[in-house]
Formats: structure tokens, sequence, C-alpha cells
């Protein structure tokens, strides 16, 4: 069948992805949709899928979209006549250490949050499921009802019809050969079939301004033909099958981390895979170039996943393995989906599903097909979003060592806040030679390298109203926090945020441009200082900032260090002219009540300007721009300078700073700080499926002019509400009784600690989940923050479930730091 010349959609890539895609868009109204494949469908990767649906996963996004996935095979059996290959027997997952029933019960408490029906039991109440098991050392374990397995043949069959059935076209055995690309958009594929040789190539172009590269562990090569870095890394992948005997079809999936093991029944015996510890890279330049590859048998490295299977199921050791299924899969540097647009416009990715795309193909089919149609999806995709790396990524080497470790570590509790140091360190700011001197604790994001904390000094005093936190809390903990949180307070701090994202958008159109993608008002004086955020066409929040105008025509956005890429590519879709002057500006922040005694000491320049204002100073000899606003509730400045004056600036201020006690200090305090004054976080507090008036931001809404998602904001909560000036839970009080809204919790044990996550129950019934927390140091109080039903007042009781242990806690009035925020506002006396 000859494809026509053009199309709406070429979705590349005949996989369950690929499929899913194709199906989504049709279903959203899209006609003239062609998938076309290299091979027969699944025969990528698909088609050696172990298969293993597990709904809990580590995100609420990962876990929305496999529960909507679970809810789409029903659908595509009417559709289609066709059995979609679900197996719903159930899943068990096993925890034989201490460590790991933690793990278990915080993720109990993440599947209440998401609706799920799951229940912790006993080993022995394992066995009683599973009387093949060896339960003995088991500890405990989840048991979830929903899990199960699909035959990957099976669901891409049916997606595949369902996709036909709608009046997407699709072509097999047809060669993706080049990209067309023009003015930075995609314009078409050319495209090649037939077997070559005396026979030669039919070869032919598709017109078409949406593409999706769909092509599993090829995706990177189909990406490159277009200029464009799909950071996927094919890793070889092992699981074998035994021989038959009586396992019976209704054994639910085992998964055994701590042994780095999962298993399930298949034609009466049982299939059995793992991780390794020292995986292998499928080094080629044409992956998947033929069908259905696989590699030859390499027992001596799968040695330990078996063995730690017949441990746990004792018969496998009397029983035959017949197949070993030894193939690709595609892995990512952090271990997640690779989702989104491209910087090559209309050019889309879906890969790099990382051995659990098959769970999630019906949610990454329905994700995209909104993405492209609608602009923007249901869900927060920030953590599959393909702009989660910067450049770095098109580096084969970081994002390889990135890719090894992710896999090698696929099964190991990640604690928050633990840092790993593959491919470190890489990005530096001009002072991390001081900041490794002072003896630093450092973490990474988006490849900088970012002080956590400064290790304290053994003369360090002890303070009792600082004991290390129970649980996963006190993991990765220091008492340097505390103690440079107090100096902030009580004289200065000096952190380093030039890991910040800094964006530029000048021109004629610069102002008109940024007042339609920003909420706030920025059509003020030069020199002024606007926090606001961007919304979507739903008023969901796409990113929270700062906008500082620096000339008529020219404006400064900063925003968190891993959204650069991500922010920048959402203005230029909205026609502006965005330039990333990141690695251009260092930038120091100095914050405390003797900061302008400090920075007086160095420059003689009128420093009482206002907050929320900008100006050009010197700081000895360094030319800076002083922004008067804090992001930890104290007085003071961020500091911007040229890059190769950011030592000497760090230099001159530290030296002016300590005969007035300001210590250095690093990103947990300021987290411990920002939490104290309410301040949001994107990505936590914030995120695209919230609004500004959920979340307590209405005051940073304009009432004055047009703005992308003022529509919605308006339909879902009332002209102009929220508009009116403060902070926190009041300023969303107009979002009505009926309407969710951000409060904050103050915990009444101050040695339980929320990480993020943590199921929040009102009357004990589950409400919400904890979008952040941590300990307020200056407060001293345990801090968390949850949304809640609009009518919930101050001193409202909840409970907040840490680690297993129901904790009590008090909607408190926010900030709990400052409230009137004199600290800030005012010059220090």
């Amino acid at each position: 069948m000859k494809l026509p010349s053009s199309a709406r959609a070429v979705v590349i890539g005949g996989g369950v992805a690929g499929c899913s895609v194709a199906y989504h868009l049709a279903r959203l109204g899209w006609t003239e949709v062609i998938l076309v494949e290299q091979h027969e469908l699944t025969e990528g990767t698909t088609w050696h899928s172990a298969g293993f649906v597990g709904q809990l996963r580590s995100t609420v996004t990962q876990t929305k979209m496999i529960m909507y996935s679970a809810g789409l095979y029903p659908e595509l059996a009417e559709l289609t006549g066709l059995d979609p290959g679900w197996r719903g027997v159930g899943g068990l997952r096993l925890a034989t250490t201490p460590e790991r029933v933690e793990e278990s019960l915080r993720l109990a408490g993440a599947g209440e949050t998401y609706g799920l029906g799951l229940e912790v039991v006993s080993g022995a109440e394992a066995k009683e499921m599973l009387p093949l098991l060896r339960a003995d050392d088991v500890r405990a374990a989840l048991w979830l009802p929903g899990d199960g397995w699909l035959d990957p043949a099976l669901l891409a069959r049916a997606l595949a019809a369902g996709a036909r059935k709608l009046g997407v076209r699709i072509h097999t055995g047809t060669r993706v050969t080049g990209l067309d690309v023009a003015k930075g958009a995609i314009t078409g594929v050319r495209l090649a079939s037939g077997a070559g040789g005396s026979d030669g190539f039919e070869e032919w172009s598709v017109q078409a301004e949406t593409v999706v590269v769909a092509a599993g562990a090829a995706s990177g090569r189909v990406g490159r033909l277009a200029g464009v870095d799909i950071p996927v890394v094919p890793i070889k992948h092992q699981y074998v099958t035994t021989e038959s005997f009586g396992v019976p079809s209704s054994m639910p999936t085992v998964r055994d981390p701590d042994n780095i093991v999962y298993f399930r029944e298949e034609n009466g015996g049982i299939l059995v895979g793992g991780y390794i510890r020292d995986p292998e890279i499928w080094d080629t330049v044409a992956p998947l170039d033929e069908p259905r590859t696989v590699f030859p048998p390499d027992m001596p490295k799968f040695r330990e996943s078996w063995e730690s299977a017949v441990r746990r199921v004792p018969e496998l050791g009397r029983t035959e393995i017949t197949k070993v299924v030894h193939g690709p899969e595609a892995f990512t540097p952090d271990g997640e989906f690779l989702l989104g647009e491209t910087p090559v416009r209309g050019l889309w990715a879906a890969a790099g599903f990382c051995v659990h795309g098959l769970a999630a193909a019906g949610g990454v089919g329905k994700v995209m097909a909104e993405w492209i149609v609608d602009g923007s999806p249901e869900y927060d995709m920030f953590g599959m979003d393909l702009r989660r790396f910067g450049a770095h990524a098109r580096s084969a080497s970081w994002t390889r060592a990135k890719a090894l470790d992710s896999y090698s570590k696929y099964y190991d509790i990640v604690y928050p806040g633990e840092e790993r140091a593959a491919a470190r360190p890489l990005r530096r700011s001009p002072a991390w030679v001081r900041h490794v001197e002072l003896g630093a604790a450092f973490g990474e994001k988006s490849g900088w390298e970012r002080v956590n904390w400064y290790e304290p000094g053994r003369d360090l005093p002890p303070d009792d109203r600082s004991p290390r936190p129970d649980g996963w809390a006190g993991r990765v903990w220091s008492p340097a926090v505390r103690e440079e949180c107090l100096a902030t307070r009580d004289a200065a701090g000096l952190f380093d945020q030039t890991s910040f994202s800094k964006l530029e958008v000048s021109g004629p159109g610069a102002l008109e441009g940024l007042q339609r993608a920003c909420a706030g008002q920025l059509d003020r004086p030069v020199g002024s200082i606007v926090y606001t955020q961007l919304l979507n066409e739903r008023g969901g929040i796409e990113a929270d900032l700062t906008v500082t105008r620096l000339a008529e025509d020219r404006f400064r956005l900063v925003t968190g260090t891993a959204f650069g890429v991500h922010d920048a590519a959402w203005l230029r879709g909205r026609g502006l002219d965005v330039r990333d002057v990141t690695s251009a500006h260092a930038c120091y922040c100095l914050w405390g009540p003797r900061a302008l005694d400090i920075l007086g000491s160095v420059s003689g320049d009128d420093l009482t300007f206002g907050y929320m204002k900008a100006r050009e100073i010197s700081v000895g000899n360094v030319p800076v721009l002083a922004q008067r606003v804090t992001f930890v509730g104290e007085f003071g400045w961020e500091l911007y300078c040229p890059s190769e004056y950011g030592l000497t600036l760090w230099d001159t201020l530290t030296e002016a700073g300590t005969p007035h006690g300001m210590r250095p200090a690093g990103y947990r305090a300021i987290d411990s700080m920002r939490l104290e004054k309410g301040y949001r976080v994107w990505g936590m507090d914030i995120t695209p499926e919230t609004t500004p008036h959920e979340a307590g931001l209405g005051f940073a809404v304009a009432r004055d002019k047009d703005f992308l998602g003022r529509s919605a904001l308006e339909a879902g909560t009332g002209a102009g509400a929220g508009a009116s000036a403060g902070t926190g839970a009041d300023a969303g009080a107009s979002a009505g009784a009926g309407a969710r809204r951000l409060f904050c919790l103050v915990l009444d044990d101050p040695r339980q600690v929320c990480l993020g996550g943590e199921p929040v129950r009102a009357g004990g019934l589950p409400t919400s989940r904890v979008t952040s927390g941590g300990y307020g140091h200056r407060v001293d109080r345990s801090i968390a923050y949850a949304y809640l039903p609009g009518d919930t007042a101050p001193g409202d009781r909840v409970e907040v479930g840490v680690t297993g242990t129901w904790t009590g806690a008090v909607v408190t009035a926010e900030p709990l730091y400052d409230p009137s925020s004199e600290r800030v506002r005012r010059l220090p006396s």
C-alpha cells in the first residue's frame, strides 16, 4: 500500500509506544495519521518485553499513566474484539531488610494517595498467596491486587487494530532514511521500502508538520537525522523461562528488589529476570537494524539473579531453563521516560522506557496525544520531559555513564537527598574551588555541582533543639544546616546560586510577548522585578520565575536550575526569542540583617533601593547587578556578575562578611527557610496541574491585562479571584470553599519530618498528599504543605503518614516566620 505524499502526523516505530501514540492521536480526532515501522510490528524491543505491570511507582505521574493504561484494555477489547493481553493476577513486592520495609511503608502511604487498593502483608501471608515462595526471610510484602502482566504481542496487536479502526494507516517494512527540517521545524519524512540489492528500494517523502520518534533503542539514531539528541542508551537485559512444572496461571507477579530479581508464571513454568550490577551497553551505530535482535546468552552475568530466584522458589532448582531472552532495552540517564517536543518544532519523542514501557504504554499515548493536539497534557510531565536535560546530554560518555549507573541501581532504595557520583563533577561555579576548601557537601542538579551544606567544624556545639529526625529524613542530614539557617537569621548567609537558569528576552516585541505569556503585570519601570507564573490554557502553572526589566525592551528571567531548557522552550513556542545566558553570569545571594553593613563596606553605591528592585552597582572592583529579592525571608540581594568576575566577587564578599558573623550556606538551608516563609517550589508545591489560586499565589496574577490561561482561571474561580495582595492561604481564599487550596501543616512530633509524597488524612479519610516538607530551624517546627478542601481553616486537625507512622498535624496560617515580612521589606536598623 503506497503512502500518501502528506500527512497530519507521522509516527516512527511500531512498538507499543508508537501504536499507542497513533491510536490516541486518532481518538482525539486527528485524521491522516501514518505509522511506519522498518520491520513488522513489535520487532524492535517490544516483542521481548517481560510484560510486568506494577502500578505503584515513585511519582504521581507514572502511577496515573499506568492506572490509565489498565483502564484502556477493556476499551480496546470492545473496539477491536481482540484480547489486549492483560493478565490481572496481582503482584507481590517483597521486603527482606529493615530498610526495604521502611521503603514499603512509604510506598504504601503513597499508594493510598493514588487511590490504589494495596495492603502490607507479612511474609507468612505472602506465602499463603503463593505457596511456591520460600518466605522465612521476608519481613513484609506489598500486595497490589491491580498489578499483573501483559503479553506484548497481543497488546501491540490490539493497539494497532484500534488505531486502524480510527483511520490510522500503518506501513511495515518501511525505513526512515531522513527527516526534513526547515527554519527550525520538521517538514517531512523520507522513507524507503524494499529489500535492496537487485530488487532495489522504493523511496519517497511524506510532508508532515508533526513527527513522533517512537523507535525504541533506535530513537537516538532517528533523532540525529534531524540534528536532535535523544539520549537513549541501548543496554543488554536478560531473562529466562523454565519448563512447565505446574505453576498456575493465576500466580501473582513477584518482585524481590533486595535480591535484584523478578518473576512470574509463563506457560506453566516461571519467567525470571533481574538487574545485574555490571550492565553492558549494546555498542552499535545501527541499533535495531535487524528485526528481533537478541544476543548470545550470558549465564555467568545472570547467575546472581538466577540464584536469588532459586532461593526464593526452591522448586526452580529442580527445573530446566528452556529459553534465554537477551535483548536490548532503551535506558536513559536518569531511568525515566523521554517524552515531549524536541528542539526541532513539531518533532516529538516517545522513547527510553527503561524496561517498564509496556506497563505505561496506554498512558504514554494519552499524554503524547494531548501534548501534540492541545499544547499541554493533563498530567505534570516534567519528570519525563525530554527538556529536563541540558546541552551536556549530547555527550555520549555522560549519557552512557548515567544510564549504566541508573540500570545497575534500578532496584536500590533511593533515599530523598541521596547523591550519586556518576559523571561528576561537570558544571561548576567560579567559586567551586572555595566551596571545596570550606568542606562543602555537594549535591548535583542538571549537571551543576551545588553546595548542600558546609561540613561543620569539630567545635560545633551540640543543639538539643535539632536532633536527627526519625526515619528517612534523618538519613541525609547534617547539624550544619541548622547553624547556617540561624547564622542567616542573626547575621548573614552567603549562598551560591550560580546554577539558577537565566534567560533573556529582548527586542521590540519583548514586552508584548512576555505580557501574553506571564500572568503577572510586567509593564513596570526599568529596574522592576516581578514574581510571576507562566500558565497553560487550563490555568495550570508551567513555570514559576522572576522577571527583571533591564531596559525598555530587555528582560531577564530567573528560574530553577533544572527548568531553563523547559521554560525557554515554552516561551519560544509562544513566539518569543529567548537567549539562555545562565553560563554568562555568576550569582551569589547575600541575605540577613547584617547584609546591608557587609555590602556597604565594599560598595560606594546607594544600596537603599526598594524591595523587588534591581540596580547596577560595583562591589569592590566587580560590576554587579543587585536584585532586592529573597527566597529565604531575610533582607538582602541576589548579586549577578559576569562569570569571569565570579571568584573575585565571592572572595570580596567573604572577606567583608566574615567579621560580621556571615557564614557560607547551602541549598538545604535555603529549603528549610523557604518552607518557613511559604515560598512555593515548582514541580512540588505547584505544577501544571495546579492553578495560582489553588496554590495561594493569586496575588501574583494581574487583573488588568490578558494572558494565556486567564479564561480558565476566571471560569474556575470567578473574575479577578485571588488577585488580592498577600501570601499563602489568605491569597487564595477567593478560590471558594469547594476548591482545593495549598495549606501549611505543623506536625505535632518535631522528630517526624516529611520529605514529600506522604499521605494526609482528614477525619480519618484519605484526603491528600504532602507536596513538600522539612524542618524549619528558625521556628523549630516540622513543616509540611498539602492541598486540602477549600473550606479548611487554621486550627483544623489532620494526620500525616510518615513512613508508616500516623502523626497529628495542625493547619496553620502562613507564613510561620515573620508573617508581616518586615525583615524582607524594611532596611535593617
